[in-house]
């Protein structure tokens, strides 16, 4: 797990906010450069997919749910970042963050 960097994201109550443009490393350029940030948005789900197909396969007619149905939401979602570096264009992903909410800052 990657330990939070205080310099560059900070907490204000239920919001974690964090600056568009960040100084970290970069992989392909191999040294320190400018990353800019960006939330990837979840995409819909194919439903050609193997589990999906199983899902609907079961779900199908009589019999009701095939697993127990999940209660309660977490306190806290996962976002996903996308780090983009300005000088070699190419982005990486790293492990998400626990946030209520998320704000990138202004541009």
């Amino acid at each position: 797990m990657v330990k939070p960097n205080y310099t560059t994201h900070y907490i204000r109550g239920n919001k974690m906010q964090r600056p568009r443009n960040i100084k970290t490393y970069c992989p392909h350029c191999d040294k320190h450069t400018i990353h800019e940030i960006e939330k990837i948005k979840k995409r819909p789900a194919s439903e050609l997919k193997w589990g999906q197909r199983r899902f609907r396969r079961v779900t199908a007619g009589y019999g009701g749910f095939p697993r127990p149905k999940p209660h309660g939401e977490k306190p806290t979602r996962r976002v996903a970042i996308l780090y983009r570096c300005k000088t070699c264009k190419k982005a990486q992903q790293r492990p998400g963050i626990r946030a209520k909410k998320f704000e990138l800052g202004e541009k």
